[in-house]
Order: C-alpha cells, then structure tokens, then sequence
C-alpha cells in the first residue's frame, strides 16, 4: 500500500508539473507580441530519492519557470540601441540644417546666400559701366540689402533650430529622470521578492525601461547584490543604484541647456561628456555641427562686409567725399551674420571713383566688383569659400547618413539575436504544448491506474463490489 501511496504521490506531483509547464507555454503565446517580453521556458529536475529500507526509491520530479535571457546580448541591445539613438538625432538635425541651404526661386531668405552674394558683386559691375546712374546706385544698395537678409535669415533659422535641440535635451532629460526612477523602484521589488532567482515579469519590466532609457542616453550598467543593476551614464555618473535613482538636470549656461549630473556629491557639467542616445545626439549635432555652420556663415558675412567696407573707404562718392562703410558689422567675425545690416542708405555715397578719378569716374566700382573674384574670405573668393562650406556641409550629411544606417543595421542584427533566444516562436510553442499536454495525460493514466489499484486492494480483489 505504501508503494501505491508513493506512486499516487508522483502522479499528482507529475499532473501539476504538466499544468505549470502548460500554463508557462500558454503565457508565452499570450505575449508573443508583447514588447520587452522574455521566453518563459519549463525545466524539469528529478526531485531527491528517498531511502527505504536499503532501497531507493524515487519521489517524482520538480519544475522550474525559467526566463529565457542572456545578459550578455541584453547588453549589446542596449549598447547598439545607445548607438542608433544617437546617429538617428544628430541625422535628422543635419537634414533640417540643409533644408535650410536648400536652393529655391528666391533669393532673399537663406537659401539664396549665394545667388544674392553673386548679384551684390555683378551690382558693382554694373555701376562701373553707368557710375552716375542713380537706379545702378540703387541697385546696389539694394543687392547689399538681399544678401544681409539671406546670411540673416540663416543664421536666425540655424539660432532657432539649436534653440529647439536645447528644449529637446531638456525635454528627454525630464524622460530619463521618469524612467531611472521606474528602474530604481523595479530594483527594489526585484531585491525584496526574488533576490536569488529570476523573477520573471519583474526582470522584463525593468529590461524594456533600460533599453528605453538607452535609447536616451549612453549607459554603462553592473549587476549588484540581490539581482539588482547598477546604471551610469558612460563617463560614470550614477544614474540608479539599488533603489535609488539620480537625477540629471538641465540648466540653461550662457543661454545653451547644458546637462548636469551628481558626481561624488557635487553637482558637475557633464554636456561634452555624454556619448550615446539622443541626447548626445542632439548635442553634438548643437555645439559641433550647428556651431561649425554658424562659424562658417560669420566668417562669410565678416569677411565680405569688412573688404567691401574697406574698399568703399578708399575712393569718392558722388558728392566727392571720401568713402564710407557700406554695411555694418561688429568689431569681429563672431555673431557677424545674424548683425550684418546695410549701414549706408543714401546711393550717392557709393565710392565709384577713385581718389584720382574725376567727375563720374568708376576706378574704385572696378576695385569694388573685382573682390568678388578675390580671395578676401578666408583664403578664398566668396563664392568658392560658400561653395566649400556647402560641399562640407553635404559631406558631413552623407557620413552621419552612413552611421546612422550602420548602426540602424547592427541594432537590428543584435535584436535579432536577442529574439532567437528571448522571442516566442509559435512553431515552438505549439510543439511543447503537445508535449505538455500529452505528459498530463499520461500522468492521470498513472493516476487512474493506481486508484483501481487501491479499489482493488479495498475490495481484497471483487472489483464489484466496492467502485
């Protein structure tokens, strides 16, 4: 009877078995579409024999829910994810800073630098050929006045547009913040109900907010005591330890958002630090590249109003005067562009002659119309100096391009790795649920055996007469 007991025993422990494996493989198909999930695989193990009188006898076997993951490929989701965010930011940054450089039909906005540039010097040619035309004069002014509005426009639309990269770092510092929060809290409930052991859902939850979170920003991530994680940014500024997080903030310095951690206790700058996520991104894409086109178009808009100036000052206006400033600009190339204005409002005080012309002489409108082909920006003519800034400009478009599509690839590829191991396969599924099921039904086949069994033992063998 004892031995019958025993069997009974692992029959009913080989039922439950059966259902929980049933009940794992039912989940997974319930998720198969639900993001962040990880596999849930049964593992069965042979419980401990137990000794009875010189002879071992079995006691059934145990199963255990397991969490399909590999922290290893986990991590370089995340590292590749860190990746892309930051390409894709910086990319569509880029492509709105073209857009602005695009060429179109008019020419008194940004796109029409380099028409308006090349019409303001053909004006001076013009002049040399009629210098006491007033409508030539006129048309001078009026050119000067084109390509001051267009570099203008630029740099206002370059200004505004790392205006908006600030306003976005500040809007996914907020988001970082929310989500360290979620993981530190997660990190909390991990440690207090499964601190030795997968806790499944739990671990997933907290997975898909970190692979958020990378998307945001460059992490390096350990784990810690108790199926914790410690997160910090990649120079090494906390961002979560146990269930504690850290919070970055945005603070505006000399009128750019910088970003700020906690380090050793001190509030510190770590803007140029910062490397993967959008964040990153966007910054780069704000203090290098917009930055580089702002210096660019100063040094245009310098250069060019600085020799026109200077030439202008060397020959007689109509009224026989010397010469004076065509535009105005400040005292250096810095913030040239966006202050560039067309100082001069009266024609007649345009230097077509030079100091030994007569009456009507255009010597110096000679002088005026030849920078045009002079190298006086930069080490090169005007047009070869935009021209150039264009060409760099596209380049830099084609290499962020490239990254971006890279690393589009490479987080593909490593989420792809991650899914043959994590993801649900309903081909999978669907065979070990036959296997489950078929193993349920042989275990209550065992079951029923052993209670005819006992039936038969009650009834010292007359089947009839006890059921």
């Amino acid at each position: 009877m004892g031995s019958l007991t025993s069997l009974l025993s692992i029959a009913r422990q080989a039922l439950a078995n059966s259902q929980t494996a049933i009940d794992a493989t039912g989940t997974n198909i319930s998720n198969q579409h639900t993001v962040g999930y990880t596999r849930k695989t049964a593992v069965f193990a042979e419980s401990d024999t137990v000794d009875v009188g010189g002879s071992l006898l079995g006691s059934g076997a145990t199963v255990t829910i397991v969490s399909q993951r590999d922290r290893i490929l986990e991590q370089r989701m995340q590292q590749q994810t860190q990746a892309d965010g930051q390409t894709s930011a910086r990319l569509t940054a880029l492509q709105s800073v073209d857009s602005i450089f695009q060429t179109t039909t008019s020419s008194a906005d940004a796109s029409g630098i380099g028409s308006s540039l090349d019409a303001f010097f053909n004006s001076f040619s013009a002049l040399e050929a009629n210098p006491t035309d007033g409508a030539t004069r006129q048309a001078v002014l009026t050119s000067a006045q084109t390509f001051a509005t267009a570099i203008q426009a630029a740099s206002s639309q370059l200004t505004s547009q790392a205006t908006d990269l600030g306003q976005q770092v500040s809007g996914s510092v907020a988001q970082v913040n929310q989500l360290t929060s979620q993981i530190a809290a997660l990190n909390g409930k991990i440690s207090s109900t499964s601190p030795d052991a997968d806790a499944g859902d739990l671990e997933d939850q907290r997975q898909e907010l970190i692979t958020q979170l990378s998307g945001l920003v460059g992490l390096s991530q350990s784990s810690t005591a108790n199926n914790g994680i410690a997160l910090t940014t990649t120079n090494g500024t906390p961002l979560v330890g146990g269930n504690i997080s850290y919070n970055l903030t945005a603070q505006n310095v000399g009128g750019s958002v910088h970003v700020f951690g906690q380090q050793n206790g001190v509030s510190t700058d770590i803007t140029s630090a910062l490397s993967g996520g959008s964040i990153a991104g966007d910054i780069q894409a704000r203090d290098v590249d917009i930055a580089s086109a702002q210096t660019s178009l100063d040094t245009l808009a310098f250069d060019v109003a600085t020799a026109v100036n200077t030439q202008n000052s060397a020959g007689k206006d109509e009224n026989g005067a010397v010469g004076g400033n065509i535009f105005g600009v400040p005292s250096s190339a810095s913030g040239a562009a966006a202050s560039l204005t067309v100082s001069l409002t009266d024609p007649a005080g345009i230097a077509a002659a030079s100091g030994t012309d007569g009456a009507g002489g255009s010597t110096n409108a000679t002088a005026l119309a030849a920078l045009g082909s002079g190298k006086i920006v930069g080490g090169e003519t005007p047009a070869s100096f935009f021209g150039s800034f264009l060409t760099q400009l596209g380049t830099t478009i084609s290499g962020a391009t490239t990254d971006e599509t890279v690393t589009a690839a490479e987080l593909t590829q490593a989420t792809a790795q991650r899914n043959a191991l994590s993801g649900v396969s309903l081909d999978e599924e669907a065979s070990n649920l036959t296997e489950y099921q078929r193993s349920y039904q042989a275990a209550a086949k065992v079951f029923s055996i052993v209670d005819e069994m006992f039936a038969s033992a009650i009834n010292l063998g007359v089947e009839s007469a006890v059921s």
